[in-house]
């Protein structure tokens, strides 16, 4: 009976533990949707062909290399806005970032920068999360259309593959 006892005491205990998880702040769970829209906006940097970054759904839309250009262009303004920077969003310009290789490097770098602005003032400047809330939905709506640029191009997204 004691051993049964004991069992049922572990048990228990081992139920509440992990019941009490503590819910993620509001700022934990920002730089986790943060986190997670980036890396797979840099993955597909990463991944796309090289070949392809010029391609346009249509003629009067950016092309798949300004799209990653114009969504760490997002990151930038997150990065100065949430260390408490006067600014307001400032386009880079693609011209500026004609390969692959520069395009995925700055989307990188945009990244760092903002996740060093997040960490530093993880509820935003004066308690403020908005360009950090911004720059996710917006990254996010633009997330949606690299997949476009995927599969008119006849690529299946990173995130669309079977699992390993």
């Amino acid at each position: 009976m004691n051993k049964l006892a004991a069992y049922t005491a572990v048990l228990m205990t081992t139920t509440l533990v992990h019941a009490q998880k503590p819910t993620p702040s509001a700022a934990d769970a920002l730089k986790q949707a943060f986190d997670y829209i980036n890396q797979k906006v840099l993955e597909m940097a990463r991944d796309f062909p090289a070949e392809k970054y010029d391609y346009k759904l249509k003629p009067e839309m950016r092309t798949f290399g300004a799209v990653i250009v114009h969504i760490a262009s997002g990151n930038v303004y997150a990065a100065k806005a949430g260390i408490g920077q006067k600014v307001k969003w400032d386009e880079l310009d693609p011209a500026k970032f004609p390969s692959k290789a520069e395009c995925v490097e700055l989307m990188r770098k945009s990244i760092e920068d903002a996740n060093a602005a997040l960490k530093a003032n993880p509820e935003g400047p004066a308690k403020n999360m908005e360009p950090f809330l911004a720059v996710l939905q917006h990254s996010s709506e633009h997330y949606g259309l690299l997949v476009a640029y995927y599969r008119a191009n006849g690529l299946v997204p990173p995130e669309s593959r079977p699992k390993k």
